[in-house]
């Protein structure tokens, strides 16, 4: 089974994430920000992937250390969930719009983070959330899934619109990236490894 479960404790947060990759979009997710679990929700209806979130935070300062260690351990699922990577697609893009936005989503799960936000968004909030921390997400997760992770956005105004598509398409980049390949031999590599 392509799936993982990882736990993160620490004075700020307490969070424990189930992921299998293989599976048809089931989630249950729980978060103490509601826009939050809304876009976490995105991940796992649009990739197909099955997800359980448990995540509690000192929210009562506010949403970025559970935004940021929430985004941490969803990118360590999918890193333990591919194991070697053996068989996968490696690469995934999505450009994909929403109203007025559009937003161009491309990953390499190659074990190496690098990351790249051009996707400028004022301060505001939806809701209770500060918009600047969907920012704070993606880095997180390409930092704990070791991934190339560009997110650039292509036009439009609402906020709302912006950050929600970002999310979709990072799900459907993902779904591309971990599919398993039958014509992939061995690790989708000239060096023989994506995890060193």
């Amino acid at each position: 089974m392509r799936a993982a479960t990882v736990r993160r404790e620490t004075k700020e947060t307490r969070i424990e994430a189930t992921l299998d990759l293989d599976g048809t979009g089931v989630h249950d997710v729980q978060t103490p920000l509601p826009f939050l679990t809304h876009m976490v929700e995105q991940l796992s209806r649009h990739g197909l992937f099955d997800l359980e979130v448990r995540a509690e935070g000192d929210t009562q300062i506010d949403g970025h250390h559970t935004t940021e260690d929430l985004g941490f351990v969803l990118g360590q699922c999918f890193h333990q969930a591919l194991g070697d990577r053996r068989g996968i697609r490696r690469y995934g893009f999505a450009v994909l719009p929403m109203d007025d936005a559009r937003v161009a989503c491309t990953l390499d799960l190659g074990g190496r983070p690098f990351f790249v936000w051009e996707l400028p968004l004022p301060k505001a909030k939806i809701g209770d959330f500060d918009v600047e921390l969907a920012e704070v997400f993606f880095e997180a997760f390409a930092r704990g899934a070791l991934c190339n992770l560009h997110v650039v956005k292509e036009r439009g105004d609402n906020l709302h619109h912006l950050v929600e598509i970002s999310f979709k398409a990072l799900a459907k980049a993902l779904e591309a990236a971990t599919r398993l390949d039958p014509r992939v031999v061995g690790v989708p590599s000239t060096k023989g490894t994506l995890t060193e």
